[in-house]
C-alpha cells in the first residue's frame, strides 16, 4: 500500500514547482517587458506617449492590487483565485501581437489599453503569490532560496530577451512580423507558467481575529518600521520611474543605436544582476535585508548619472555592469524584508500595499517625466540626459532621508560592511553564515498540520539550500 506523500514532500515539490512557473513567466517577460516601448516607437508613439505606456498601466497595476486580499479570500484559496488571472494575461497578448495588422488606427492608445489591463491581471497575482510563497520557505531561507529562483528565471529572461532581439533583427524588412511572433511566443510561455503554478501545493492560508484591513494598515504605516520601509521603497521607485521608461527612447532615437546594440546593452544589466544574486542571496541571510539596501542605495544614484559621462557602447555596457549588481541586491532585499516584517495573517494585505504604492509612485514619476522631458534643456545634446540627472538627485535625497529610520527584524550579527562582502580574513563567509543559518524562531506555518512535524518542511528545503550552495530571480 502505498502511503501518501508527506507535507515535507508536498513543499519540496512546490519550490521545485515554483522555479519552473517563475522560469515560463520570467521568458514571457524577457519576450516583452523591454520590447513594449520599441514596438510603441515603430507604431510612431510620441515621447509623451512612452511616458504614459509606462505611467497608467504602473496606475492601474497599483490599484487594481488593493482588491487582491479581499478577493482572494472570497475565492477561498489563493491558487483558486490566480490561475484564472495568469490565464487572462496570456491571452491578452493575443490582440497585442495583431495590432499593426488590423489597420483599426490609433494603433498606440490600443496598446496602451491592452498593456494596461495584462498588467493589471498580473499584479492581481502578487499578494496572492507572495503570501503563498512566504508560507512555503521560512524566514532566515529566503534569501537563498529566492536567490536561487531568481538566477534561474534571470537567466531564462536573459535567454529569451536575446531571442527576441535576434527575431527582431532578422525581421528588419518588416519589424512587425517579429513583434507579432515574440508576443505570440510570450503567451505561450504564461500558459506554461500558468499550468506549473496549477500544479503547485497551497498551504492553508493563516488568519486570526486580529486581522487589519488595508485602510488601517495604510493609517500606521508613518509610525510602523514596515509601514517607513514601503515608504521609503515607494519614494525611490518614483525617483527610478522619472528615468527608467527613456533610456530605450535615448539609445534608440538620441543615439541611434540598432536593436542589436540596444539589446546588448540591455543584457548586460541583466546578465549582471544574475552573477550577483547568489552573492546578495547569501548576504541577506547573514547579515538582514537592511544592510544590503544600506550598501546598494549608495550605487543606484549614481548610474543614471554615469549614462551622462559618455555614450560609447562599450562604456555604456560598464554602467549597466553597476546597474545589475546593484539591483540585484536591492530587489531581493525588498522583496525578503516585506515577507519578513508582516505578519502571517497579514501578510497579504502589506504584499498588496507595498505593491500598490510602489506601482503608484511608478506611474507618478512616469508620468513626469514624459510630461517634462520634452521641456528641458539639452545636457550634451539630449534633453534625456538632463531627466537623468533630475532623476540621480532624487535617488540620492531618498536613501539619505528615509532608509535611515527604517530597522532590521531579525537578530543577526554584527559585521562591517567590509566584511560583508569579502568575509572576514581567515574566516569567509561559511563562518558568519553558521549563526544566522536558522532563523532564530520560526513558528510552525499553517501548511503544516498537527500531526506533521515541522522538521520535515526543514528537511525537505534543506535540499533546495544544497542546490543553492552547488551552483550560486524577479517576479
Amino acid at each position: 500500500m502505498t502511503s501518501r506523500p508527506s507535507q515535507a514532500q508536498h513543499v519540496k515539490k512546490s519550490l521545485r514547482l515554483s522555479i519552473l512557473e517563475g522560469s515560463a513567466c520570467s521568458g514571457m517577460m524577457g519576450l516583452t517587458q523591454d520590447y513594449i516601448a520599441p514596438f510603441a516607437l515603430a507604431l510612431g508613439a510620441s515621447i509623451t506617449q512612452v511616458g504614459l505606456l509606462a505611467s497608467v498601466p504602473s496606475l492601474c497595476t497599483s490599484v487594481s492590487q488593493l482588491f487582491a486580499p479581499h478577493a482572494a479570500e472570497r475565492a477561498g484559496s489563493r491558487k483558486r483565485f490566480m490561475l484564472p488571472l495568469v490565464f487572462a494575461h496570456a491571452v491578452i497578448w493575443i490582440p497585442v501581437l495583431l495590432l499593426p495588422h488590423l489597420s483599426i488606427g490609433n494603433e498606440v492608445w490600443w496598446l496602451i489599453l491592452f498593456v494596461t489591463v495584462g498588467g493589471a491581471l498580473s499584479s492581481m497575482v502578487n499578494p496572492a503569490w507572495g503570501s503563498m510563497m512566504a508560507d512555503l520557505v521560512p524566514m532566515g531561507q529566503r534569501g537563498r532560496y529566492f536567490g536561487l529562483r531568481g538566477r534561474v528565471c534571470g537567466l531564462v529572461a536573459l535567454v529569451f530577451f536575446l531571442i527576441g532581439g535576434t527575431v527582431l533583427s532578422l525581421s528588419a524588412r518588416d519589424v512587425f512580423i517579429g513583434f507579432s511572433a515574440v508576443f505570440g511566443a510570450a503567451a505561450v510561455l504564461r500558459l506554461v507558467s500558468w499550468y506549473y503554478m496549477s500544479r503547485m501545493y497551497e498551504p492553508p492560508a493563516r488568519r486570526c481575529g486580529s486581522e487589519r484591513s488595508l485602510l488601517q494598515i495604510a493609517r500606521g504605516m508613518a509610525s510602523s518600521n514596515l509601514g517607513r520601509f514601503i515608504l521609503y521603497v515607494s519614494l525611490m521607485n518614483l525617483s527610478v520611474s522619472v528615468a527608467s521608461p527613456f533610456f530605450a527612447a535615448y539609445m534608440l532615437k538620441d543615439l541611434g543605436f540598432g536593436y542589436l546594440t540596444y539589446v546588448a546593452i540591455t543584457a548586460v544589466a541583466t546578465m549582471s544582476g544574475l552573477l550577483f544574486l547568489g552573492f546578495w542571496g547569501k548576504r541577506t541571510d547573514m547579515a538582514g535585508n537592511i544592510r544590503i539596501l544600506k550598501l546598494t542605495s549608495l550605487l543606484i544614484p549614481l548610474v543614471p548619472v554615469l549614462w551622462i559621462a559618455g555614450n560609447h557602447p562599450y562604456y555604456l555596457a560598464l554602467v549597466q555592469v553597476v546597474s545589475g549588481f546593484a539591483w540585484a541586491g536591492f530587489n531581493l532585499a525588498s522583496t525578503n524584508f516585506v515577507y519578513d516584517a508582516a505578519a502571517p495573517e497579514s501578510r497579504m494585505r502589506f504584499i498588496a500595499l507595498f505593491g500598490a504604492m510602489t506601482g503608484g509612485a511608478m506611474c507618478l514619476g512616469a508620468l513626469a517625466g514624459g510630461v517634462v522631458a520634452p521641456h528641458l534643456p539639452p545636457l550634451r545634446g539630449s534633453g534625456l540626459l538632463t531627466l537623468f540627472l533630475i532623476s540621480g538627485t532624487m535617488r540620492c535625497c531618498v536613501a539619505v532621508l528615509m532608509l535611515r529610520r527604517v530597522t532590521e527584524v531579525r537578530r543577526l550579527p554584527r559585521l562591517t560592511s567590509l566584511e560583508l562582502l569579502i568575509g572576514r580574513p581567515g574566516r569567509g563567509l561559511r563562518g558568519h553564515a553558521a549563526a544566522s543559518r536558522r532563523p532564530p524562531v520560526v513558528p510552525v506555518p499553517a501548511a503544516v498540520d498537527a500531526g506533521v512535524e515541522y522538521a520535515g518542511v526543514e528537511r525537505a528545503w534543506e535540499h533546495e539550500q544544497g542546490a543553492a550552495s552547488r551552483s550560486p530571480p524577479v517576479r
